[in-house]
């Protein structure tokens, strides 16, 4: 079970210009349906709630995807691909995504109203919480961000998470709020499960626990001058944070990788004498590449917290819109998801063992990273990929299909 320690953490979400293209967020909302029904089918989903509300495994999942790896346009665009593929399957999977970004967060009340209406929840209780985070991080959490995206996940059970993101215009940076219900024992007093954005420092954080002193002076000294308020508030400043830092730059580079993991997944699809495993896997028709995608997606459904501290990593499955670390590869992706909905679709013994076998991979690419040397040379996998790219039908958000090099193909082992 994939469990979310409370915490709350940030990280750099450099903003990313640019839009996603149709021929990726349609093939996003597929690819993450289909995960979110295996976690759903396997796990139920309050553990859905939970993985979401880690803004680690949210990346990753974002990375896996073929979203920009570290970009702010992450949130935007795997919430927006998660609301069209779950909110027609609501009743199945027990999950709704209400919210969006700009008007559309704005709905979220009314959506939460027409929810309780379906199950008999207290949808105003539900539209409440879903105002009260908004104003924390907004309000209570004066770190310079505005709220411009508001999602709401809820289950017929009554818990919730919450994704939204906020911006600062001054610095170009956006930064990722999660909140989990389970977790929150007041709106005003460590509520997040955290907080993922751009770390500048000390900030004024009336939500933290530590101000429970100041929020009380603030309602007794209502009537008091404003500067004995904020000398109150002032000496409660929040302290160092749990973080996941992103870089600005776009390129994937070996440092933001984790060599061993990427080289035990590529071992595996690439067959450096693992080919008894891939036999038992039933696989069949499924290429080597289309493998190493599977491994990653695997390890998003399968993987324990600690294998998300490396999100760059889980772009090695589909790339990314930017090119970078290399052009998203159609043909595997759509593969994958061909796979995938023939997981998730067949009820019968053939399809449970599909599941099985997708949980598999994640097992085996551990097995080889812990017995093996697995050690991937980063730049040369780029290089590769990106030579082998016009193979798979290689797309940017600048267009495409790659086409052959001129030059002799470049040939790398792994």
């Amino acid at each position: 079970m994939f469990r979310t320690m409370k915490r709350s953490g940030t990280a750099d979400l450099p903003l990313h210009h640019g839009r996603v293209p149709a021929w990726l967020s349609s093939r996003m909302a597929l690819k993450g349906g289909a995960i979110t029904e295996v976690i759903v089918d396997e796990f139920g989903p309050d553990e859905f709630l939970s993985r979401i509300s880690d803004p680690f495994w949210f990346q990753s999942f974002g990375a896996v995807l073929g979203m920009d790896w570290h970009s702010s346009g992450i949130t935007t665009s795997v919430m927006g691909a998660l609301k069209k593929a779950i909110n027609p399957k609501a009743r199945q999977l027990g999950l709704l995504v209400c919210g969006g970004r700009g008007k559309y967060s704005r709905q979220t009340p009314s959506e939460l109203l027409e929810f309780g209406m379906q199950t008999g929840l207290d949808g105003h209780e539900l539209a409440r919480a879903s105002r009260l985070t908004a104003k924390v991080d907004n309000n209570c959490l004066q770190d310079g961000f505005q709220i411009y995206q508001h999602n709401f996940i809820v289950t017929p059970g009554g818990k919730w998470a919450v994704v939204q993101q906020g911006m600062n215009q001054e610095t170009a940076f956006a930064r990722r709020y999660h909140w989990h219900s389970p977790q929150v024992q007041s709106f005003v007093s460590d509520p997040h499960a955290a907080v993922v954005g751009d770390n500048r420092g000390s900030l004024l954080n009336l939500s933290d626990k530590r101000a429970d002193e100041a929020r009380d002076s603030i309602m007794s000294f209502m009537g008091e001058p404003m500067s004995l308020q904020w000398k109150e508030i002032g000496s409660l400043l929040a302290g160092p944070s749990r973080h996941l830092s992103l870089p600005a730059h776009h390129e994937v580079r070996p440092s933001d990788v984790n060599a061993e993991r990427l080289g035990a997944v590529l071992a595996l699809a690439h067959d450096k004498g693992c080919q008894s495993f891939t036999d038992a896997l039933l696989l069949d028709g499924v290429g080597p590449r289309t493998v190493q995608s599977l491994a990653l997606v695997s390890e998003v459904i399968y993987g324990k917290p600690a294998r998300f501290d490396d999100p760059a990593r889980f772009s090695f499955a589909h790339g990314g819109k930017d090119g970078h670390p290399f052009p998203v590869p159609l043909k595997v992706y759509d593969e994958g998801i061909n796979f995938m909905k023939r997981a998730v679709n067949k009820c019968r013994i053939d399809g449970q063992v599909r599941r099985e076998s997708l949980n598999a991979l994640s097992q085996i690419s551990r097995y080889i990273e812990e017995t093996m040397d697995p050690r991937a040379d980063v730049e040369a996998v780029i290089a590769h990929e990106r030579a082998e790219s016009w193979k798979y039908g290689g797309m940017t958000e600048c267009g495409g299909p790659e086409e052959p090099p001129k030059t002799d193909q470049l040939s790398l082992e792994f």
